[in-house]
């Protein structure tokens, strides 16, 4: 069993430029020493009322038994009367109209989260905000020089998030503060809240018992103007631990465990609730790395019930009164499911047996036990090489991780090894940067051979300057949380295999991906073999916490300052103001089938997995998160097309002779909407899987698309779809997906029923399509999620129209 804070020891006008986004050179005038206690006026959840609001749902429902998670959502949904007039709540159909605590926003898809906002017309946030400098930050030489150099290539954008913060309210934590989620434990987050994120892993707040939700930009924007959010009731899967883990495995392995049971759409449309004694076993930060993971099956997001470890993690980060409060709300029963909860489908997992795991390459979800994984890879004939290992990240970063480690660097720095691969290692905040230094964990790495990189994301999302293994197939070990194709260093030949950090630690003195550290040895110039030993970490340190450079810092719950210039530059090639979408519908729209669709021609049918990433790549791509005309570029450049399998190919069936018959997709785009052709896609199984990246909605509306019709969709994309005015449709047979082709003519049938008010549920949306070839024109029956609000949204072209409307009160 872990215990808190007790080390387990073995032998072996435009406002002037913000002087913040200057030099990163450490000072001792603004690193302090301690951690202070914080101001919790702002992060207390308000659990009297949230425990009134849970009264009258409980009454409504009939007062039977709810799970953790339902006790959350609930709680929060705005006027229980009004939204649950039918008297039931049915998990996986029933919309519920939420009211969020908290907005997280990283600076990557601030950007458009922020220009959304500011043409909603509000003078500041309905709740409280923040924004995370980490995702623009490229890992190459180090973590000063790397700081440095990026706030220069970044300026404009750090200029702009920090003057709309300024003006609304938003607290700006400045490159080098840290990456989000890490920040958000840290700071933010407590037990029994509702909160919601920017970015898909922001479920890793879940570690301090609350629901953390990843979303787009304009789902973020319903929270920051008070509208109500609206959620389809998830499904509650639970996940029940018993025994104790040992040796090797650990938190991560778990979750890598559970994602090869579950795969990467298992949990769509549910939250994962973990229950039982393993649990209570874990620590706060353990559990993060589990609830991060959790998007990699598809999961709403994950939590667990209060325990010893978040109240000791709570103190010792300077949230004593969030304890406190947490401490009453847990006695009165809000914190933890209710006896006799109803689960909808339940997971047994005995940490006992726990082995440590390795997943990969190319897919989160396929897991393989160590002790199987040199068979593996020599059935698949890939070399047993490892051309590096990368530890850290938001999903294992925290101060236990880090001291786990350290003791594996430890004892092979004592027989007289150093790493035989780069080693690189990102600190997930700068709270944890300090600390590891100040209690000589960075030396210990440094002292193998580690590279200490800058407190951002860095190589997890494809910030990662790497100039070798350029085309070549090679292999990667990380403790990251996703590993799709080109993802990391922007080769298709990188093989990224998840692992635990001490894992890939101790893989790195090897070198040989058939290594395993649990049972092989590695021979030494002596001639002796060395063998580690399982690795001890401690998961809150004896000394505690301290802030390190308090710079980084925004003051707490600033006041919106009005009178503030937003800093966009008209020449900028980085930011761009929003038009609004138009509205396929209405006298203005030119379209003739009233409350139907227009005619939409087929763009293409994507062929098998398509992530956000292959809908909007990130990498070099990140620095036009703000511009929407020059991201657009990327649309779906590494799809393949089903007609001929190519990458970044698509037909123009309708070209002029100056035009050839194929050309890029994002090219093809562009001639359609030239031609004010709006279109559609035909895609595969879990379509938008990965990254909450709304720009991969964005993008095709920008372009004209006005439906894409799929075997299977990700929550948060099909989301972020509605929200842009893009009507997402699911085959009823599968098999139609390859009846429709690019150049097909494709129109709604049922959908102006659905506008005109018909009951949502019980109203079906078919498409008549005709072939381009000339053949006879036939139906296909399609089902859809669309609730009354988001019928609102369609109709008005984007869900941000809507809401202005509603500002505007027209």
């Amino acid at each position: 069993m872990r215990h808190h804070a007790m080390p387990r020891r073995r032998l072996a006008g435009s406002p002037p430029r913000p002087p913040h986004l200057s030099t990163p050179r450490r000072s001792l005038a603004t690193e302090a020493t301690s951690l202070p206690q914080k101001d919790c006026s702002s992060i207390t959840p308000p659990y009297s009322k949230l425990s009134r609001n849970l009264s009258s749902v409980r009454h409504i429902l009939g007062n039977r038994p709810l799970t953790l998670a339902e006790k959350i959502l609930y709680s929060h949904i705005h006027d229980p009367e009004q939204s649950l007039a039918s008297s039931r709540i049915t998990r996986g159909e029933t919309y519920l109209q939420l009211m969020p605590e908290r907005v997280a926003m990283q600076d990557a898809s601030a950007q458009m989260a922020l220009l959304q906002f500011m043409s909603a017309g509000m003078s500041r946030c309905a709740v409280p905000a923040s924004i995370h400098c980490d995702h623009l930050i490229q890992a190459s030489e180090g973590a000063d020089k790397d700081l440095e150099r990026s706030i220069v290539t970044n300026q404009e954008v750090f200029d702009f998030l920090e003057s709309a913060a300024r003006k609304y309210g938003i607290e700006f934590w400045k490159p080098g503060s840290g990456i989000i989620h890490q920040i958000v434990l840290e700071n933010y987050a407590a037990p029994g809240m509702l909160m919601l994120g920017t970015d898909s892993h922001t479920p890793n707040a879940g570690g301090l018992g609350m629901l953390a939700i990843g979303v787009g930009g304009a789902d973020a924007v319903d929270a920051l103007t008070g509208t109500p959010w609206e959620l389809k009731a998830p499904k509650i899967i639970g996940v029940h631990l018993t025994g104790q883990m040992n040796g090797w495995a650990t938190p991560k392995d778990l979750i890598l465990h559970l994602a090869g049971k579950l795969t990467v759409r298992g949990g769509t449309g549910s939250i994962l609730e973990y229950f039982g004694p393993g649990v209570f076993s874990q620590s706060c930060t353990g559990l993060a790395t589990m609830a991060n993971m959790g998007a990699e099956v598809g999961a709403t997001t994950s939590t667990f019930p209060y325990t010893p470890g978040m109240r000791a993690y709570l103190q010792a980060t300077g949230r004593a009164p969030v304890a406190a409060a947490a401490d009453k709300a847990a006695v009165d029963g809000y914190l933890a499911a209710d006896e006799d909860a109803q689960y909808d489908d339940i997971i047994q997992i005995n940490l006992s047996e726990l082995e440590p795991t390795i997943n990969g390459p190319f897919t989160p979800d396929l897991a393989t036990p160590l002790s199987k994984f040199g068979s593996f890879v020599q059935g698949n004939g890939w070399k047993d090489e490892l051309s590096a290992a990368l530890i850290g990240s938001c999903t294992n970063s925290s101060y236990e991780d880090m001291t786990s480690v350290a003791d594996l660097a430890r004892q092979a720095k004592a027989a007289g090894l150093k790493t035989k691969v780069p080693f690189l290692c990102t600190p997930g905040s700068e709270q944890i940067r300090a600390t590891i230094e100040r209690d000589q964990i960075t030396s210990q790495l440094q002292d193998v051979g580690a590279t200490v990189l800058a407190n951002a994301c860095g190589p997890c999302i494809g910030q990662w300057k790497r100039d070798d293994k350029k085309g070549e197939e090679n292999a990667i070990l990380t403790s990251f949380n996703r590993n799709f194709k080109s993802r990391n260093d922007g080769n298709k030949l990188t093989m990224n295999f998840l692992a635990s950090p001490t894992v890939v630690t101790a893989m790195a003195f090897s070198g040989k991906l058939s290594f395993n550290p649990m049972t092989d040895t590695i021979p030494l110039p002596s001639g002796e073999a060395f063998r580690f030993t399982p690795p001890c970490g401690q998961d809150l340190p004896a000394a505690g916490f301290t802030p390190g450079e308090t710079r980084y810092y925004p003051a707490p719950t600033p006041e919106p300052q009005p009178q503030t210039e937003v800093v966009i530059s008209p020449e900028s090639q980085r930011l761009e103001l929003l038009a609004p979408f138009n509205s396929p519908f209405g006298p203005d729209s030119g379209n003739e089938r009233g409350l139907e669709l227009p005619a939409l021609k087929v763009l293409m049918r994507v062929r098998g997995k398509c992530t956000t990433d292959h809908i909007s790549a990130a990498g070099p791509w990140l620095k036009y998160k703000g511009h929407l005309t020059n991201i657009s570029e990327n649309l779906l450049i590494t799809a393949a097309n089903d007609e001929g399998g190519d990458v970044n190919v698509a037909f123009d069936h309708d070209h002029s002779p100056a035009e050839s018959e194929t050309d890029t997709i994002p090219a093809v785009a562009k001639r359609f909407k030239a031609r004010s052709q709006p279109w559609a896609l035909i895609v595969d199984e879990n379509y938008g899987e990965g990254s909450a990246r709304e720009h991969a909605a964005l993008q095709p509306r920008f372009y004209g698309c006005a439906m894409i019709v799929a075997r299977s969709f990700a929550r948060i994309h099909e989301t972020n779809l509605k929200k842009q005015g893009v009507l997402p449709l699911w085959f009823v047979d599968k098999a139609d997906y390859s009846r429709i082709g690019s150049g097909d003519v494709v129109e709604t049938l049922g959908l102006a029923d659905l506008l005109s008010g018909h009951d949502a549920s019980a109203t079906a949306i078919r498409l008549r399509v005709t072939p381009r070839g000339g053949g006879a024109a036939f139906e296909v029956p399609t089902r859809h999620t669309m609730s009354a609000d988001q019928l609102k949204w369609l109709r008005a072209g984007s869900a941000l129209n809507h809401i202005r409307a509603q500002i505007a009160g027209t």
